[in-house]
């Protein structure tokens, strides 16, 4: 059976703690008697063999040996293989510490490209991480640099691996998180490992645009993928956090229904678009259909409304109108609004009205001007502060992503009043 409403509503105050879940591990959690996990911030996995082992995963490079000491104990071989599930460091970071002679590096479809590009971008992506993730994680300082990792082998779609017995099946399965992502598949064994397909938390919405910032993730290309894995028959689905989902019903029945909960987004945008209503209005009015509400923990239905009419209409909203063709922002003429207001305090004073009115977003729009034009401005750090704590509290906490961004902004205020 799929988990009940609550036991998934519940699982969102617990994502930030899967992320740090492997700092008290003793040791390794057997899967079964020849797969063992690691936890990380993504999992580092080892399957064993009669000829050798595999590695499915290295964790990140600040935990890396940690994640060898945990699963050197299980070892049975000599390690033939690193399989990458995608081209992010939480899955790569750890290459390096477990490379032994004769050890090939298996990447996806477009490895190297994307890890070039999240690379060489990296001026651009770490503050915007660093906001969201650094006070979470708490590392108390900047993360290692990530290992220049070059996989041995590219899979193109498909790719199948025999060793000591087990057969691997590499199947691309793009989008959940990056272009490049792979599911490994042991068909005698029907073991699917997906990594960050159906991101950190079972049966939840993808997110297909992060707040950090990335390639969009296509939703077709994302229910393709999902297709493909729930076509597999899979008894057991082990992701990159967590436990392992077990038992070929209840995951059949959760694929469905995130199936049918993200084809239910994607139409709901498209019907809107086609009716001629913009993206906020979309965004606002979305509600789940009884029966069909699945996770909300990292990604948001609303944001892939977004997400989803961008990726059919493009970056041009025709109601922002013609300044939107251009580099000259509408804050380009905040100081003037600021000026016919008759300063920033009495835009202070409105956003305050708003705030009491219930309306905290209309009194955060206010303070972007006000700030604007005056950015050390006690009153309006107050109110914006005021805002920002009164959307906290309305989230709930159980969206990881929400919670981070709203901590990140009143701490912000916080140090610029000198709090």
């Amino acid at each position: 059976m799929s988990p009940s409403a609550d036991s998934v509503k519940d699982a969102g105050p617990k994502l930030a703690g899967l992320v740090r879940s492997g700092d008290e591990q003793a040791e390794a959690i057997a899967i079964t008697d020849f797969v063992f996990q690691a936890n990380d911030i993504s999992n580092a996995y080892l399957v064993t063999t009669a000829e050798g082992d595999v590695l499915i995963n290295t964790g990140f490079m600040d935990n890396a040996e940690r994640t060898k000491r945990l699963l050197t104990p299980p070892r049975t071989g000599p390690l033939a293989f690193i399989i990458l599930t995608q081209s992010h460091a939480d899955h790569f970071g750890g290459v390096p510490e477990f490379l032994e002679e004769g050890t090939q590096v298996v990447g996806g479809p477009g490895f190297n490209e994307a890890l070039s590009d999240m690379m060489r971008l990296q001026p651009f992506f770490g503050p915007r991480s660093g906001k969201l993730w650094g006070s979470t994680l708490k590392r108390g300082g900047s993360p290692k640099p990530a290992p220049d990792v070059v996989p041995d082998i590219l899979v193109d779609r498909r790719l199948t691996i025999d060793l000591g017995g087990r057969t691997f099946e590499l199947i691309s399965t793009p989008e959940g998180e990056t272009i490049d992502s792979l599911t490994v598949w042991m068909p005698k064994e029907k073991i699917a490992f997906t990594g960050n397909v159906f991101g950190p938390v079972w049966l939840s919405m993808p997110f297909l645009n992060t707040l950090r910032g990335d390639k969009p993730r296509l939703v077709r290309n994302y229910l393709k993928s999902l297709e493909t894995i729930r076509d597999l028959g899979a008894e057991i689905i082990v992701t990159g956090h967590g436990e392992a989902i077990r038992g070929a019903e209840r995951i059949r029945a959760d694929l469905d229904k995130l199936h049918a909960a993200v084809s239910h987004v994607r139409d709901y945008t498209l019907e809107g678009m086609k009716a001629g209503k913009d993206v906020h209005t979309l965004m606002r009015e979305f509600a789940w259909p009884e029966g069909l509400e699945i996770g909300e923990f990292h990604g948001k239905a609303a944001w892939a409304v977004k997400s989803i009419w961008r990726e059919y209409s493009g970056w041009l909203h025709y109601e922002d109108g013609t300044t939107a063709l251009y580099g000259v922002p509408r804050s380009s003429v905040d100081a003037d609004l600021v000026e016919l207001a008759g300063g920033a305090a009495r835009l202070a004073e409105r956003a305050l009205a708003k705030l009491d009115a219930g309306a905290p977003l209309e009194a955060v729009h206010l303070t972007d001007i006000a700030l604007s034009a005056e950015p050390d401005n006690a009153g309006v750090l107050t109110v914006r502060k005021a805002a920002h704590e009164a959307l906290l509290a309305a989230s709930g906490g159980k969206n990881l992503s929400e919670t981070m961004w709203l901590r990140s902004e009143i701490a912000a205020m916080e140090a610029r009043l000198g709090d």
